[in-house]
């Protein structure tokens, strides 16, 4: 019987090349709302392939694209509980966990996405990690969700009485929709996979979103007024479940954070990119583009900044407008 083992022992040895038996890879996942060839679907490729090359083939990273596994809130609880490995999420879904995240997309705060991006590198995006990781989720990296503004199918929108009686669909995302309400628009809230939809029938008229996600869902079939208003700046965080980072050894969570820092820079690169061009390319599908007077719309939300400087988050609020400034 002896015999007979080490005789199996040796011809799995010689099958594998005198190494170790080989195993199974380590199959991980990664859920996001964006549809192929937005930024954030192409960085977490990005971020698949080189996890999946620097690991030899030993982890493999499955990117379910367009709310395949449910939308950002639901991706947010599937992260906490482990039930999900990773996500390039929005702003507003983990600012229902860690609320300091809304801070960031007070009205008119950034000038451009450059400054996001300086300050969400510094300390205050060190803050916001460590916030996160107490509820269950690690940062990998701060992706760019971009400047948002404003599409309707009704009429032109160039001063805040033009979003009077408008059917706003925002995001399930507080300071979104204190923005939108303090503009004049009646706001609504729909899943992402279902404005399309919601648009084309008219359950809304309206909705705000970066020109990235305009594009890439195509809304501009069915939205013929985009309004550059600029209002709010989102991120969007890409974390891991904490579960799943624990089980990684040291080598990987180099790996996975080495791999996450280019998935980074790409993603905001061709963000950057998309809003460069996006105007003339939408112009050029026929959507009519309109500019505002931005005192007008700064002075019309001015209410949203005193309500989230004596809320629960005044004291991170502080913090953001001195970094801000």
């Amino acid at each position: 019987m002896k015999r007979r083992n080490i005789a199996l022992l040796l011809a799995t040895l010689l099958a594998t090349g005198g190494g170790a038996i080989a195993q199974a890879p380590t199959k991980l996942t990664l859920g996001h709302g964006a549809a192929p060839g937005n930024p954030r679907h192409e960085a977490a490729v990005l971020f698949a392939d080189r996890v999946k090359a620097r690991t030899n083939g030993r982890i493999e990273i499955q990117v379910a694209h367009s709310a395949q596994l449910g939308d950002d809130a639901a991706m947010i609880t599937a992260l906490r509980s482990g039930t999900l490995d990773i996500s390039a999420n929005s702003q507003g879904a983990i600012a229902n966990v860690v609320p300091e995240y809304s801070v960031l997309g007070l009205p008119f705060l950034f000038a451009d996405a450059q400054k996001a991006w300086t300050m969400l590198d510094g300390p205050v995006g060190e803050d916001l990690a460590k916030r996160t990781a107490s509820k269950g989720m690690v940062v990998l990296g701060y992706w760019d969700n971009g400047i948002r503004h404003v599409t309707n199918s009704k009429r032109s929108v160039k001063a805040p009485a033009d979003m009077k009686g408008l059917k706003i669909r925002t995001p399930p995302d507080t300071m979104t929709v204190d923005i939108m309400q303090a503009l004049g628009a009646d706001t609504q809230q729909i899943k992402f996979a279902e404005l399309y939809v919601a648009l084309q029938q008219g359950v809304v008229d309206g909705q705000e979103n970066p020109l990235a996600n305009i594009a890439s869902a195509k809304l501009y079939e069915v939205q013929k007024h985009l309004t550059l208003t600029g209002h709010k700046y989102e991120v969007t965080p890409f974390v891991i479940s904490k579960r799943t980072w624990d089980r990684l050894g040291a080598a990987d969570q180099k790996v996975f954070t080495e791999a996450a820092a280019e998935a980074t820079q790409m993603q905001r690169k061709l963000s950057k990119e998309a809003d460069e061009k996006l105007v003339a390319e939408l112009k050029g599908k026929g959507v009519q583009i309109d500019t505002v007077d931005r005192k007008a719309f700064v002075d019309a939300t001015k209410p949203v900044y005193t309500k989230w400087s004596t809320g629960p988050s005044g004291d991170f609020v502080k913090r953001v407008l001195q970094q801000a400034q």
